[in-house]
């Protein structure tokens, strides 16, 4: 099927729904087309078993056209990491450097081995016996967090920018850790070799340090280029070159173009935005980037909801996924809470910061990806389907709700205070 076709399909239902979303239903913007999309889902599932199978069928064959890990991981990824890193204030970043450190490397090491146990054991109980590698795989494609959902949601329930900044600074790190992760331990189950920490540790080097180094590398030499002029159609182009031509040269070099493009986005949002942008460019840069991130993320999140036309549901698999969610939450309360414990001291954390990291830390795309770029094997379909599970719970009850979370804590910060 012509590329341009899928492409004016998917861009076309995306501004309905958007449209529909904004006039009627007015969610979150991300969640508020997922919701549709699901909807839209759950109706041609219907139209099926109401003898209506060649719509439904039209349909699933439309989104078979669609190489979901292919169009995340490989196209849209880089940009949603670049024009989320290009806004962090490096400042504050440095501030918490520690925390955020702590959560995107131990917390995706620590949640991904308890994860990935846990459902091990869950699917024993339930009597399928999948390998305890395969499971670490299922845990570490878990582990990455989603702002994108919540962030507006945050926002607008007025959360403290010292907050916003750990949600956003971990997610935007842990992605990156976390899809080395996983392709370490993929790697390692299809070809059915023993992990060894050796191993891992060098692969682990070789793409997280490999992708630093390049991150720093283009974004300075974009930094140069800019600061030797003053046009702002030059400028968008070269940060929108940086990005397409920055993650295939990491993909080239088996680096991590995650990190690199979280790195890049850092030093072109903190260090040219003040050192080689004018007034003028600056504004144009950030249109630019802001319009292709709400974009993205709409598309995005419109093919999440409609991709529960192609997963197959066993509902027997709930008592995996239940338990699996209630596991997660708890593993992320301990691992943001230690930290946070032991750091309280110097940084000063607000009360109620653990509670609100621990519900802000949303599954997304990046997630549903990974499973669905899984090889055909005999252990594929319930790790797809509890993902998904996991993925929806996450964006439509945490999402949904962590805006309540933070207006309660602001309230009661606000209590305390008061003479």
């Amino acid at each position: 099927m012509p590329l341009l076709n899928l492409a004016a399909l998917f861009i076309t239902i995306t501004a309905l729904f958007s449209w529909f979303n904004h006039r009627f239903i007015r969610l979150p913007a991300t969640i508020g087309v997922m919701v549709i999309a699901l909807v839209m889902s759950l109706v041609l599932i219907g139209l099926n078993h109401a003898g209506f199978a060649d719509v439904t069928d039209h349909a699933r064959y439309w989104l078979e056209q669609v190489n979901f890990n292919a169009l995340l991981m490989d196209g849209m990824l880089s940009f949603l990491l670049f024009a989320g890193a290009l806004h962090v204030d490096l400042a504050q970043l440095r501030r918490y450097r520690w925390s955020i450190g702590l959560l995107a490397t131990c917390g995706v090491m620590i949640s991904t081995l308890v994860v990935g146990t846990a459902a091990w054991w869950l699917f024993a109980a339930l009597g399928t016996d999948i390998p305890w590698l395969w499971c670490l795989v299922m845990g570490a494609l878990l582990a990455p967090t989603d702002p994108i959902a919540v962030l507006g949601i945050m926002r607008s329930a007025g959360a403290p920018d010292d907050m916003e900044i750990r949600i956003v600074g971990e997610s935007l790190f842990n992605d990156g850790v976390a899809v080395v992760v996983f392709s370490t331990l993929l790697g390692a189950a299809t070809a059915g070799d023993a992990l060894t920490a050796g191993h891992v540790g060098m692969l682990f080097l070789q793409e997280a340090g490999g992708g630093i180094v390049l991150g720093v590398a283009i974004g300075a030499l974009v930094y140069a280029l800019m600061k030797s002029i003053d046009q702002h159609q030059v400028e968008v182009l070269l940060s929108l070159a940086l990005v397409v031509g920055g993650y295939a040269l990491a993909s080239q070099l088996h680096l991590s173009g995650p990190i690199a493009m979280v790195v890049a986005g850092l030093i072109i949002g903190n260090m040219a935005r003040s050192g080689a942008m004018s007034h003028n460019t600056r504004t144009y840069v950030d249109g630019f980037w802001e319009l292709i991130d709400e974009i993205l993320n709409a598309v995005l999140f419109v093919l999440i909801g409609l991709e529960l036309l192609l997963i197959p549901f066993q509902l027997n698999y709930l008592w995996v996924a239940l338990p699996l969610i209630a596991i997660m939450l708890v593993t992320r309360l301990a691992t943001i809470g230690v930290p946070l414990t032991l750091l309280r001291r110097w940084l000063g954390f607000r009360r109620g910061t653990t509670r609100v990291l621990t519900w802000g830390g949303l599954r997304g795309g990046i997630s549903v990806a990974l499973a669905l770029g899984l090889p055909q094997t005999d252990w594929r379909e319930p790790i797809v389907m509890i993902t998904y599970i996991v993925v929806l719970f996450s964006i439509l009850v945490q999402g949904l709700s962590i805006g309540r979370v933070v207006r309660h804590l602001l309230d009661k910060d606000k209590r305390t205070k008061s003479p």
